[in-house]
């Protein structure tokens, strides 16, 4: 250690002309330690979050093992694929099969009617099946709903994303038990009115019936909340992008920003594209096999033996309706960012600085004469540089403006996106076809009476 005092010190750097090195104020005790808690308080949360972001996450994927969308192995694809075949397709045909074989089965129960709603939902299972478990197998869970760590918002956004998930499980169960209840009441209407010998057979069939049919809608309509769930986490992100308008004014920032959210959009719409096409597809000829079925058995058409056809059909609209929603709201979310752009353009380029400026700038340009020059204060001319400021940033943010309007982003099908024209245009051309059969159907019946 040095013998010298501070003030020798002071006086040796004085006479040879060197700098004095002033020692670092030391931080105060209190203050260390009331950032350390703040910094630890802060982690906790974050780890808390975590935590409870990963116990939703686990449920979600309970939900799904459960459905059979978990197929990471040969031995849970095969289990999969054979409870599947079992449940959804051997369990009904065989029950329809022995229920069949009776006196006046017409009034209670249809076979045709019967073997459509079988087909139309074990399609639609077989679909969701195949999709979903087939994106789940390539990418995982998190990856998949775009919450893995490498996408750099969970730490900001665990709460909304806890929260959208606990709605989707609510949806599931909101939307799936109102259908299961019909279901067992039209079962229990139609086997107390086509009653077998033992109430043990009758009791049998209406389990395995209902058992067949829950398996099979659950499993649809929880792809199609999936879908609704993957929506619903990337809506989150445009809120946040529309405060960033707010907030940053970086255009640079705001371009990377909305690429990649567009990505996000491109990812989705290819991983989801072709199930979303052929549940369509399935869904409408479901739709109109039945409306055949219904036109042919006319005369015998009852609550009792038909019944099942309106359940079966507000199970596959709710699902169609779920997808066709979330697909177009983010699609009108993610097209909104332009208008919030624009304003946001307008309130820049129209704000009191700029005013001032122009004004300033029109009062000195429009000076004509001589005396006009010898009666007015001087009024400096802006410099080179602060037009040229001025103007690079007017056309930076006109170029985002432009290039938000020719890439509004959104779900798309093949080109389509899916919006308000594109469902505008499906429920005309649905309500086309529905017309046209009804009418065809109306000419052959009117031509067979005598």
């Amino acid at each position: 250690m040095s013998d010298h005092s501070p003030a020798q010190i002071e006086q040796e750097s004085k006479e040879e002309n060197l700098p004095i090195k002033t020692p670092l104020l030391p931080l105060i005790p209190d203050q260390t330690q009331n950032l350390n808690e703040e910094d630890q308080e802060q982690k906790e949360d974050d780890e808390e979050e975590e935590t409870r972001l990963d116990k939703s996450l686990q449920r979600l994927k309970l939900i799904l093992i459960l459905l059979g969308f978990d197929q990471t192995t040969v031995l849970r694809f095969g289990i999969s694929w054979v409870t599947f075949l079992v449940i959804g397709v051997a369990v009904p045909v065989i029950v329809l099969w022995l229920t069949t074989n009776c006196l006046n089965c017409d009034l209670y129960q249809i076979k045709g009617f019967e073997l459509i709603i079988v087909a139309s939902h074990a399609c639609l299972a077989a679909v969701s099946l195949l999709c979903l478990s087939h994106n789940l197998r390539k990418y995982g869970l998190r990856k998949f709903l775009f919450v893995d760590q490498y996408s750099g918002h969970v730490e900001r956004f665990s709460k909304e994303y806890i929260q959208k998930i606990s709605e989707t499980i609510r949806l599931l169960i909101l939307w799936a038990l109102p259908c299961l209840i019909l279901k067992i009441a039209r079962e229990v209407i139609r086997i107390t009115y086509m009653h077998n010998e033992s109430w043990w057979k009758s009791l049998g069939i209406l389990v395995a019936l209902t058992w067949s049919w829950a398996y099979v809608n659950f499993i649809y309509l929880s792809a199609c909340l999936v879908f609704h769930l993957v929506c619903n986490l990337q809506i989150i992100q445009f809120d946040d992008y529309g405060r960033l308008l707010e907030t940053e004014t970086d255009v640079l920032v705001f371009i990377e920003e909305h690429a990649r959210l567009r990505h996000d959009l491109s990812k989705i719409s290819h991983r989801f594209r072709i199930y979303l096409i052929l549940m369509f597809t399935v869904v409408t000829s479901s739709q109109f096999a039945m409306l055949f079925q219904i036109t042919e058995f006319s005369n015998k058409v009852t609550f009792i033996n038909s019944g099942d056809f309106a359940v079966s059909s507000i199970a596959q609209v709710v699902g169609l309706i779920l997808c066709l929603n979330a697909a177009a709201k983010i699609s009108h979310r993610a097209q909104g960012i332009a208008a919030l752009a624009s304003r946001w353009h307008a309130l820049a380029s129209c704000g009191p600085d700029d005013a001032s400026h122009m004004r300033v700038s029109n009062q000195a340009m429009s000076v004509s004469s001589e005396s006009d020059l010898e009666a007015m204060n001087y009024i400096p001319l802006p410099t080179n540089t602060q037009l040229a400021s001025h103007l690079s940033s007017y056309h930076r943010r006109q170029a985002f403006v432009m290039y938000l309007q020719n890439n509004p982003g959104g779900i798309t099908l093949y080109g389509w996106t899916v919006d308000r024209s594109l469902i505008n245009t499906i429920f005309f051309i649905e309500l086309s076809l529905v017309l046209f059969v009804l009418g065809r159907t109306t000419v052959f019946t009117s031509e067979t009476l005598p």
